[in-house]
């Protein structure tokens, strides 16, 4: 019988299930290098903590791992139903809320290892962090696509940590109400791409599909709807894809650095998003609240026949 220890928390809405102990044994080196030892040789127990039926399409998960330079904190590998993430910035700060509550952090800033680079935090109390996230840009503006069943649609390709597809157009408001139908929008888009050979740089693909709209209160500046990776949409404003907003907006000249941006979600959660100028990217730093949800452990029964998940 195999236990697994595991934190919940939610950051604006979106859960996030970090493996505190007990988890795959990964070995020295590279965070890259770990992540890449995770991958092909331990999906069963990214599918065991994330996939029903203890977990759900929603879900991310994240591997707390020893930092492999001494002035960094921790190493963290992200990943959700459908693989490996580079970087995820909900998932960041409900990393960093969970540190906090185990006592490896205080308040104050610090460094944490991901796959896609460093990545700066400060708590700024035990549930509100700042995230200094990795350089973001647009890749490529106004690219159009023919969407069956939805006409032309005209987007920006951005880089955030993860690779987005972000477009002003939607067929229904942003509402939750609408999840169903936006839902059917984005994974319409996402094929599209995908028949049109349009990619992120060096091929990668674009697996994340943003929609950007009004607020729904005046002290937002625009809400957005995010379709992630395994199909589901992020219920936080998501901070890679606030990350790849704000590389946009810079880049069309709407938005200066240090102006502040407040992303909403589509359940109404926010982030406070701004950004550094670096060359022709941007630095996003991002404020965002996160919560403890449980803390629990993982049977991995043998006798279990789904003691790694149902089968997709």
């Amino acid at each position: 019988m195999k236990e697994i220890s595991v934190i919940d928390s939610h950051t604006g809405g979106e859960p996030t299930r970090i493996i505190i102990a007990d988890g795959p044994e990964l070995g020295t080196g590279s965070i890259v290098e770990k992540a890449a030892r995770f991958e092909k040789e331990f999906e069963s127990v990214r599918n065991a903590v994330i996939g029903e039926p203890r977990g759900s399409e929603i879900m991310v998960g994240g591997l707390l791992c020893e930092a492999s330079e001494k002035e960094n904190v921790a190493g963290v590998i992200f990943f959700d139903n459908a693989g490996l993430l580079g970087m995820c910035g909900h998932g960041t700060i409900g990393f960093s809320v969970t540190l906090h509550h185990l006592g490896r952090i205080g308040i104050g800033a610090y460094t944490i290892e991901t796959p896609v680079g460093t990545v700066h935090i400060e708590m700024l109390n035990p549930n509100l962090v700042r995230l200094k996230n990795v350089a973001s840009y647009r890749s490529a503006a106004d690219v159009r696509l023919n969407v069956p069943g939805y006409g032309e649609v005209v987007g920006d390709v951005a880089w955030g940590g993860n690779w987005f597809f972000i477009t002003n157009q939607s067929p229904v408001d942003l509402e939750l109400k609408n999840s169903k139908e936006l839902l059917r929008y984005t994974h319409s888009i996402r094929d599209q791409l995908v028949v049109d050979g349009i990619t992120g740089d060096q091929g990668h693909m674009i697996n994340h599909i943003e929609i950007q709209g009004p607020a729904s209160s005046d002290d937002a500046n625009a809400r957005n709807f995010v379709l992630c990776p395994g199909g589901a949409y992020d219920r936080s404003p998501c901070g890679t894809g606030t990350s790849a907003k704000l590389a946009c907006l810079a880049a069309d000249g709407k938005l200066g650095p240090g102006e502040n941006w407040r992303q909403e979600s589509i359940v109404g959660s926010v982030f406070d998003a701004s950004y550094q100028a670096d060359g022709d990217k941007v630095i996003p730093i991002l404020s965002g609240s996160a919560y403890i949800c449980g803390e629990t452990k993982l049977i991995i029964n043998p006798a279990d026949p789904f003691r790694y998940g149902i089968p997709a």
